[in-house]
């Protein structure tokens, strides 16, 4: 195997454990409402506007993660089209 094969290998591995890690990162956020909920009767939540430390700490590892599982795609579409 050449170098470029562990690389892409490696690539992929990380592809599948961000976008499980992103998937739950995602469900864990709180609902703000107006979506599909909404339509069929659950649309109570207040809007208090104030997000807690732990909402602001998953947004920031959502984002962290994201950018990670993007970098990931950027750099595997780079591998099949120069490598």
């Amino acid at each position: 195997m050449s170098r470029v094969d562990y690389v892409r290998w490696f690539l992929n591995a990380l592809l599948v454990i961000t976008s499980c890690f992103l998937v739950l990162l995602i469900l864990m956020h709180k609902g703000r409402g107006g979506g599909m909920s909404d339509m069929f009767g659950g649309g109570m939540s207040s809007s208090l506007g104030g997000s807690s430390v732990a909402e602001r700490n998953l947004n920031r590892i959502t984002v962290a993660v994201a950018l990670v599982w993007i970098t990931v795609i950027v750099g595997l579409g780079l591998l099949v089209r120069f490598g």
